[in-house]
């Protein structure tokens, strides 16, 4: 029972200089490194012209590039997917993405966060599909659990809601919180996305959250032209910022970066990289 987490498995083979991480960084925000790199979009601008012209009803943008090419890159580089609770190591089972999407497509409606499972995902088409149907589970106010746990625990005095979160801190180190607390929870999950570009914003370096297992961070700027690049047509040249903030004391800077060059790949030339156009039902 004690440190057999229901989302990771306790990792053991590891260096001392890196079992003793934990101890000498105790928090995710005191341990975080940051990323930046800049993407091509030339060749995703064509790929996805060439999807939504194949899928009309299933439209895509960079956003979903951005998230398979991930998705992709840590099953790659599976160590980065590793997670410090109670001073132990995890190697988490899955690889789980958390995003914001509107509860309604108009100004002022309230956000929520989706979490959802993507190393099941074969194609980029099922991913699509995936994140189409997690998205009308929002909009059908389906998807309200988190809404309601957060509810009760804001009927009690702050007092009694310090002591209600310590007692789940507690429980956390010790690998002892329930799998449907755990799965449900959007803190609980391999990277959190922050899709700036549909706010029309550039990408922005935020921290991590010391509640929950979340050790990246990604956020995804808006698209910007190339200098000397014509505006509108297929000679358009568009390129993407991104950034990323990353708990070292899961794995080594070097490997995340290993990481993040596959992600770039993938999202500078999908199909190069294996990502099909495929026409969906």
């Amino acid at each position: 029972m004690w440190w057999r987490r229901s989302d990771g498995v306790l990792v053991r083979d590891v260096p001392a200089t890196r079992r003793v991480m934990p101890y000498l960084m105790r928090g995710r925000n005191e341990s975080a490194v940051y990323f930046e790199t800049d993407c091509d979009l030339q060749k995703s601008d064509a790929f996805i012209r060439s999807w939504n012209e194949a899928n009309p009803s299933r439209q895509v943008d960079m956003f979903h590039l951005a998230v398979w090419a991930l998705s992709d890159a840590l099953q790659r580089n599976p160590t980065v997917d590793r997670f410090v609770k109670g001073g132990r190591l995890y190697q988490r089972k899955g690889v789980w993405f958390s995003y914001v999407v509107k509860t309604k497509l108009e100004t002022g409606a309230p956000f929520v966060v989706i979490k959802r499972r993507f190393d099941l995902d074969t194609t980029f088409g099922d991913m699509v599909a995936g994140m189409h149907a997690e998205q009308v589970k929002v909009l059908s106010g389906e998807m309200k659990t988190i809404d309601r746990e957060i509810g009760v625990l804001m009927i009690f005095p702050g007092f009694i809601r310090r002591f209600l979160m310590a007692c789940v801190r507690g429980l956390d180190n010790c690998g002892m919180l329930p799998r449907g607390y755990i799965e449900k929870d959007p803190m609980y999950t391999s990277a959190f996305f922050a899709n700036m570009a549909s706010f029309g914003m550039p990408a922005v370096y935020h921290h991590l959250y010391e509640y929950g297992t979340a050790v990246i961070f990604c956020s995804v700027g808006r698209p910007t032209i190339v200098e000397g690049s014509p505006r509108s047509g297929p000679d358009r040249r568009r390129k993407m910022n991104l950034k990323f903030t990353f708990d070292e004391r899961a794995e080594d800077g070097l490997v995340a970066w290993f990481t993040i060059r596959r992600l770039r790949q993938v999202l500078e030339d999908p199909e190069g990289s294996g990502v099909m156009v495929e026409p969906r039902p």
